[in-house]
């Protein structure tokens, strides 16, 4: 056996997410190779998620249709699986949950959660039952699962934390039958794109985060507010967007180093204050993590469709970066990356992440982190805010640190930041501006795959792990997968990979393919192919195994 899926299907606050996060992390401590994704419906309790933990010899990087093990958390957890059950598919869960006729058309193994967790104490030990049951199926290490129940329970008392360990062992009596093989190697550190993106803005200097809530932008957010203490990071929540970006661009003109999370409706209220930080050449660090639009749109689910939004947001022109993540081991790279690179250039950088590559999880890779850099000067009497340089960077300093005034201004100003209708001065500020990013150093797109491709397939941000996985799985040599971490400004190297290909695939989680868009507008190269999903959900293994088997 190379793999298996195992997915758990629930209404919404019955503790599938519990079950996952204990699972996966001990899964991850005791050597395997461990993912994880969500699909979650718009409810706070009620409804009905659904949540895959795969575990494989080899890379993963997606959610799969197959499901090996099947487990049900009440009677209407079947329905909405169907076309993800296959014939071998175990589905595991007590007897009450099926109707007469399921036990005819599915291979369904008994398992009486609730009563065995009602003989110990409360019904509730039942998700620590699946719980021991998915980790007895894989010989998981006791010692890591009594320690993890200490670590959550032991503030409740002695006695939840033993009735939660006798639950946990009556589940791993009842997985034990399976003896599931599959490699394990040293322990590995498990984390989600939440934990990526936040870790990342940590290692960047982030001490200030003010926002206003919005999915999926908000755990971002809540893991910032979970680490003040121990990252020194102070967290607002400001009344609206408008309020949160501009008390973000407070913070980075008085010396912080700040950032907002929202998603593509909040983003749009933030356009104004994108434009003052392009005229004040104020730094400013967005993450925005999309999701289905226009509108409310789907609120948790994903899409890639605010590349459009976020590459023009804002009224006049004035340089940007837009960064979007794709392995966890990039999102804490450019999580870092994104503060230094709005520190030096002073410039608005903009994270763009997505719902599916936040709620994902897997096993965290070698990070490649910087030394950061401070470009704050000190004043003198004689200092100019705006004053005009070779490179178009004037030197930024903040309140207090120097003898000179720090003026900054959302009119046209001269370099001492003083307000101007002077034609030129107004061309020479304007000029000024948009050099700054001449000399900026591209962080180059990755190749995956065969350098002497004849087929390129194209995508940026979280579709990385569906194509990777899908490219390696299929074989094919004649492909190759380039990835784009950076979007905008396209990396000058972009048209050379181009340029060598045969057939170019374009594969985009959006409807219209706005990086397509993008490449043929800088580039003049249209895609031969665009493969373009927007229903809600990423891509699966499946599919794109399918696609690239095309090629």
């Amino acid at each position: 056996m190379d793999e298996i899926s195992i997915v758990l299907s629930g209404e919404a606050g019955k503790g599938l997410k519990t079950v996952e996060e204990m699972v996966t992390k001990i899964l991850a401590q005791d050597g395997y190779n461990i993912y994880a994704s969500k699909e979650i419906m718009s409810r706070v309790r009620g409804g009905n998620n659904t949540t895959q933990i795969r575990v494989s010899n080899s890379y993963i990087g997606s959610y799969v249709n197959k499901t090996d093990f099947l487990f049900v958390f009440n009677p209407n957890a079947l329905y909405r699986l169907e076309d993800r059950i296959q014939k071998e598919t175990v589905i595991i869960g007590p007897k009450s949950f099926f109707k007469e006729e399921d036990f005819g058309k599915y291979n369904i193994k008994e398992a009486e959660f609730l009563r065995l967790a009602s003989e110990i104490g409360n019904p509730i030990y039942s998700n620590t039952i699946v719980m021991g049951m998915i980790l007895g199926m894989l010989n998981a290490t006791k010692e890591e699962v009594y320690k993890a129940l200490d670590e959550k329970f032991a503030r409740k008392g002695e006695k939840l934390v033993q009735e939660n360990i006798a639950a946990f062992e009556k589940g791993y009596s009842l997985g034990e039958e399976y003896k599931l093989n599959l490699k394990k190697g040293e322990p590995q550190k498990h984390i989600s794109g939440n934990e990526a993106v936040t870790y990342g803005a940590a290692a960047g200097g982030m001490n200030f985060v003010a926002a206003y809530p919005m999915s999926p932008g908000t755990d971002v957010v809540m893991l910032a507010a979970q680490w003040e203490k121990e990252f020194g990071i102070i967290v607002e929540q400001a009344e609206d967007e408008i309020a949160a970006v501009n008390m973000v661009l407070g913070a980075w003109y008085a010396g912080a180093r700040a950032m907002t999370s929202t998603s593509g409706g909040g983003f749009a209220l933030m356009e104004e204050a994108i434009s003052m930080s392009g005229i004040g050449e104020l730094p400013l660090v967005i993450h925005n993590a999309m999701r289905p639009g226009p509108g409310t749109g789907l609120p948790t689910r994903t899409e890639q469709g605010d590349l459009n939004l976020a590459m023009y947001a804002g009224h006049g022109d004035f340089p940007r970066v837009l960064l979007a993540p794709t392995s966890l081991e990039s999102g804490v790279e450019l999580g870092q990356k994104a503060f230094n690179i709005a520190d030096k250039y002073q410039v608005p950088v903009i994270i763009l992440s997505d719902a599916n590559y936040l709620s994902q999880s897997m096993n965290l890779g070698k990070v490649n982190l910087e030394e950061n850099e401070y470009h704050v000067v000190e004043s003198t009497e004689d200092y100019k805010r705006y004053q005009y340089t070779e490179s178009g960077i004037s030197p930024r300093s903040v309140p207090g640190y120097g003898k000179g005034l720090v003026k900054v201004d959302s009119d046209e100003h001269t370099e001492e930041g003083l307000i101007t209708e002077d034609f030129d001065v107004r061309i020479k500020m304007m000029d000024k501006r948009m050099k700054k990013l001449d000399k900026y150093v591209d962080i180059e797109p990755e190749l995956v795959g065969n350098p002497d491709y004849e087929t390129l397939i194209v995508g940026w941000g979280s579709t990385y792990g569906a194509i990777k996985e899908a490219l390696l799985k299929s074989g094919n040599e004649k492909t190759a997968f380039l990835s784009f971490k950076q979007v905008f400004p396209l990396p000058k190297s972009t048209k050379s990979y181009l340029d060598k290909a045969k057939k170019l695939v374009l594969i985009e989680n959006n409807a219209v393919g706005h990086f397509g868009d993008l490449i043929k507008l800088k580039t003049g190269v249209e895609f031969h192919k665009k493969v373009l999903k927007y229903n809600g959900l990423p891509f699966n293994i499946e599919e794109l195994i399918q696609e690239i088997g095309e090629y």
